[in-house]
C-alpha cells in the first residue's frame, strides 16, 4: 500500500533525504478535463555499498517535467480511484453537509461561451465535492474536488451576458469548478457551505516549513542544520526556477488586485525578479516594484523573505566564500536590507531568517555579508510597517547601508540638513531641529508640515520621514514638465505649531529673530489676510527691523511703491502711507520692532492657521453622505473650507467652541454653541491636542486693527509724535507686497 503524499514528505524531512522541489497537491481531481502538468516523480535509488552491506535509502524529488505524451500520464480519472475509494451515491453518509442539482460550466467555459453548462448532482462532504450524473441508486461518478485549506471560493455572483445564472467558483490547484444555479438562494447556500468546510480543514503544511521547524529544532546543532542544508537544495541558492511557492498559498482564479495574477503566480514571478536582479543595470526600479508587489499583496511578504534567505544560502547554510566578492549575490541581501526596513515578517519566517543572519555572521566574521547581517537583524527589532515602500533615494542609501539625508526649511534658519534613517519619524526630526536651533525652553511648539506654494499640511509625530519623501518623489514622478517654477515641488518646514507665545522674549535669544521669520512667512500663507490696516502696520514694523530708521536713500523707497502699485487702485498711495509710518518708529530698535510684530501677528485671526483634510459627517437623523471639508486651526477661529478654495464656508472662534474630545478611533466630536461637528480624519488626535491648546490659551476678543501703537506695551524710545498715525487705516490690501520685501 503506497505511503501518502503528505507521510513521503515527512519521511523525507526527517531522514534527511534530497528534497529538490514538489508543487504540492491538493488531491483535486476531475473527470472530463486534461491535467495541465505533471505530478513530481520519485526516484528510489539503493546504491550498492562497499562491504556488501546495505545502504540507506536515498530517495530524490525531481521538478515537474513536460515530456511524454498524454496516454503516457496518469489520467484525471485513475487520480479519483487511486485516492477516493469507489463509491456510489453516499445517500446515508452523515458526512454529507449539502446535494442538489446544479449546473457546471464546462472546462474554458469563460473563453467559450457557446458551450451550454452541463446539469449533474453534486454532494458536498466534508472532504470532498462530489459529482454524479444523476441522483439514483447506481449513478455514475463524473468526478471529484478534494478541499484542502488552500481552495477557495468566489461568489456568487450573476452572468447575464452569458449564461444568466448565478455561479459560485471553488478554485483547486489546476483547476476550478464554477456551479450555477438560477437561483441566487441556492449560489449562495452552497457558497456558505463550500466555505465553511474549507474553513474548517487543518492549515496544509508544505515541504519547506517541515524543513523549517526542523532547523529550528536542531538550531542548538550547528552540523545538523549544516547536513539539512547540504542535503535538501530547496533551501540554498539556484539559478533554476521556482515552479510553486515555498509557503502554502490559496488557489485562486480571480486576481488578488488590479493588474497581479493569482497568489500563486505572482510568487513564481517574484523569484524571476530576483534572479533578473543579478544582470540588472539599474536595479533600484527593479527592487522597487519588487516592495511595491509585496505591499499591494501582503499574503507575499514571508514568501519574499523566505525566497532570499533562500537565495542568500550556500551548501551549509551560510554562504560561501566566493559569495562575498559577487556583485549578484550582494543585490539579494541589498533586496532583504530593504525588505527587512519596510515589512515585518511572520513569525515561523521571522525566526528562520535571524537564525540565518546569525549563522552567517558567525562564518564570514569580517565579511562585506556579516555587516549586511548585522544591518538587517538591527532593522528587524525597530521595523513596524510602511505606509509607502522605499524612493529610489532610499533604496539607494539602503544598499549601501547609509542612511538618509532629507532637507528642512525653516524660516529664519535657511535649511536644515538632517540625517535620517527608515524608522525616524517626524516628531524626532522636529525634536532634533527644535534642539539644534536652541528652541528647548521655549513655550511655543513646533512641529513639521509638508509645503507646496500655497498648500500646506501638518504631519503627524508617528509619520515616518521615510514614507513623506517617497510620496514627495511620487508626486515629482507625475507631474514632470506640468510646472517648472521653484516651488512646484513639495518640502518640509519646520514651523509653529499652535499658539503664538510672543510673551517674555528675550532680546538676545535667537527665539526672537526666529519667531519673526516664523510669524512673516505664516501671515503670507494666512487665508483670509489681514485687514489692510494691520498689514500697513506690520509692513512697517517689518522695515524698521530689518533696516533700522528710515533714509531718503534707502533703495526701499522704490521696492515699496513698486510693490504697491502693483496691487492697483491707491497702491501708490497705500506705499507712500508705508513708508511714511515707518519714519515715525525712527528710534525704535531692532528687538522691540520684532516684538511688536510678532504681538500684533499673533492677533491676526487666520495667523498660523494648521490645515486638516477631513470629513464632516452628519447629524441628522436620517444620515447623509459625507462631506470631504478642510479644517483650518488659526490663532483666533477656526474655519471649514472646500478643498482646494480659500474662503470658509463656516468660520467660528473658540470662545463658542464648549468641548472637543474623541468618540471613535478616527472621529472628532466638537461642540458649538448648541450644535455638534463631526469630523473624520487619520489625524484627529492631533486636532483635538492643538484645539484643546488654543481653548487653553484664549487671545483677548479686541478687532485685529491698530487702534493704539503696536509698540504700546514696549518701552517707548522714541518721540510720542513719532508714532502717530500707525491708528489710521492705511487705504487698500497694497500693503500686503510690503511683507515680502
Amino acid at each position: 500500500m503506497p505511503l501518502p503524499g503528505g507521510l513521503w514528505w515527512l519521511l523525507c524531512c526527517r531522514r534527511g533525504f534530497t528534497l529538490l522541489h514538489r508543487d504540492y497537491g491538493d488531491g483535486e481531481l476531475s473527470g472530463d478535463g486534461d491535467e495541465d502538468e505533471d505530478e513530481e516523480t520519485f526516484e528510489l535509488r539503493t546504491p550498492s555499498p562497499a562491504g556488501g552491506g546495505r545502504g540507506p535509502l536515498d530517495v530524490t524529488l525531481t521538478q515537474p517535467v513536460r515530456s511524454g505524451q498524454i496516454s503516457d500520464r496518469l489520467q484525471s480519472w485513475e487520480e479519483t480511484w487511486s485516492l477516493i475509494p469507489e463509491k456510489g451515491l453516499p445517500e446515508d453518509d452523515p458526512d454529507v453537509v449539502v446535494k442538489g442539482w446544479l449546473y457546471r460550466e464546462p472546462r474554458g467555459g469563460g473563453a467559450r461561451p457557446w458551450l451550454p453548462p452541463r446539469r449533474a448532482w453534486f454532494v458536498l462532504t466534508r472532504d470532498s465535492l462530489d459529482q454524479f450524473s444523476s441522483s439514483g441508486k447506481g449513478a455514475r461518478h463524473l468526478g471529484s474536488l478534494v478541499l484542502t485549506s488552500l481552495c477557495s471560493v468566489t461568489g456568487p455572483e450573476r452572468r447575464p451576458k452569458e449564461t444568466g445564472l448565478w455561479s459560485v467558483t471553488v478554485s483547486g490547484r489546476k483547476h476550478s469548478i464554477r456551479l450555477c444555479s438560477p437561483r441566487q438562494a441556492e449560489a449562495e447556500r452552497w457558497g456558505v457551505a463550500l466555505r465553511e468546510v474549507i474553513a474548517s480543514k487543518a492549515p496544509l503544511e508544505t515541504p519547506t516549513q517541515l524543513l523549517l521547524r526542523d532547523i529550528q529544532e536542531s538550531c542548538g546543532d550547528p552540523e545538523a542544520v549544516a547536513l539539512i542544508y547540504l542535503r535538501n537544495p530547496i533551501l540554498r541558492h539556484t539559478s533554476g526556477a521556482l515552479y510553486a511557492p515555498l509557503l502554502p498559498l490559496p488557489y485562486e482564479v480571480s486576481a488578488p488586485g488590479p493588474g497581479y495574477a493569482s497568489l500563486r503566480e505572482e510568487a513564481v514571478r517574484l523569484f524571476l525578479a530576483l534572479q533578473a536582479l543579478e544582470g540588472a543595470r539599474r536595479p533600484g526600479p527593479l527592487m522597487q516594484g519588487v516592495l511595491q508587489t509585496c505591499r499591494d499583496l501582503p499574503a507575499l511578504r514571508d514568501e519574499l523573505f523566505l525566497q532570499l534567505a533562500k537565495q542568500t544560502s550556500g551548501p551549509a547554510g551560510p554562504p560561501g566564500l566566493p559569495a562575498t566578492q559577487d556583485p549578484a549575490t550582494l543585490r539579494y541581501w541589498q533586496l532583504l536590507t530593504c525588505m527587512s526596513c519596510t515589512f515585518r515578517p511572520g513569525g515561523a519566517v521571522r525566526g528562520h531568517l535571524l537564525g540565518h543572519l546569525e549563522r552567517t555572521e558567525q562564518a564570514l566574521p569580517d565579511s562585506e555579508l556579516a555587516e549586511y547581517a548585522r544591518f538587517i537583524r538591527k532593522a528587524l527589532s525597530r521595523t513596524r510597517g510602511r505606509e509607502l515602500v522605499p524612493s529610489l533615494a532610499e533604496i539607494s542609501a539602503l544598499s549601501r547601508r547609509q542612511e538618509l539625508l532629507c532637507t528642512v526649511h525653516c524660516p529664519g534658519a535657511g535649511a536644515c540638513p538632517v540625517t535620517i534613517n527608515s524608522h525616524t519619524t517626524v516628531g524626532e526630526v522636529a525634536q532634533e531641529l527644535v534642539g539644534r536651533l536652541g528652541l528647548a525652553r521655549s513655550r511655543n511648539a513646533f512641529a513639521l508640515y509638508e509645503q507646496r506654494g500655497a498648500q500646506e499640511r501638518a504631519l503627524a509625530g508617528g509619520t515616518l520621514v521615510a514614507d513623506v519623501l517617497t510620496r514627495f518623489e511620487n508626486s515629482a514622478s507625475e507631474e514632470i514638465g506640468v510646472e517648472d517654477s521653484p516651488d512646484s515641488g513639495w518640502r518640509l518646514c519646520l514651523r509653529l505649531h499652535g499658539p503664538l507665545h510672543p510673551e517674555g522674549l528675550s532680546p538676545d535669544s535667537h527665539e526672537l529673530p526666529f519667531l519673526f521669520e516664523q510669524a512673516h512667512a505664516l501671515l503670507l500663507r494666512g487665508r483670509p489676510p489681514p485687514p489692510d490696516d494691520t498689514l500697513s502696520a506690520l509692513a512697517a514694523l517689518r522695515l524698521q527691523s530689518l533696516h533700522r530708521d528710515f533714509s531718503p536713500r534707502a533703495p526701499l523707497n522704490r521696492t515699496a511703491a513698486g510693490s504697491a502699485g502693483r496691487e492697483g487702485g491707491g497702491g501708490a498711495g497705500t506705499a507712500a502711507a508705508v513708508l511714511g509710518s515707518w519714519k515715525r518708529l525712527r528710534g525704535m530698535g531692532r528687538a522691540e520692532a520684532m516684538a511688536a510684530y510678532l504681538a500684533l501677528a499673533a492677533q491676526c485671526p487666520g495667523f498660523g492657521a494648521a490645515r486638516y483634510d477631513v470629513l464632516e459627517l452628519s447629524t441628522e437623523p436620517g444620515g447623509g453622505t459625507p462631506q470631504k471639508l478642510c479644517l483650518g486651526l488659526g490663532a483666533k477661529t477656526m474655519s471649514l473650507s472646500r478643498p482646494g478654495e480659500t474662503e470658509p464656508i463656516h468660520s467660528v472662534s473658540y470662545g463658542h467652541v464648549a468641548a472637543c474630545q474623541l468618540i471613535g478611533p478616527h472621529t472628532l466630536a466638537l461642540r458649538v454653541g448648541e450644535s455638534q461637528l463631526l469630523l473624520q480624519s487619520p489625524q484627529v488626535e492631533e486636532i483635538m491636542h492643538l484645539v484643546n491648546a488654543y481653548l487653553a490659551n484664549p487671545y483677548p476678543e479686541k478687532p485685529c486693527s491698530i487702534s493704539a501703537p503696536p509698540c504700546q506695551d514696549l518701552p517707548d524710545t522714541s518721540p510720542p509724535s513719532q508714532h502717530q498715525g500707525l491708528d489710521k487705516s492705511q487705504g487698500q490690501s497694497g500693503c500686503l507686497g510690503q511683507l515680502q520685501d
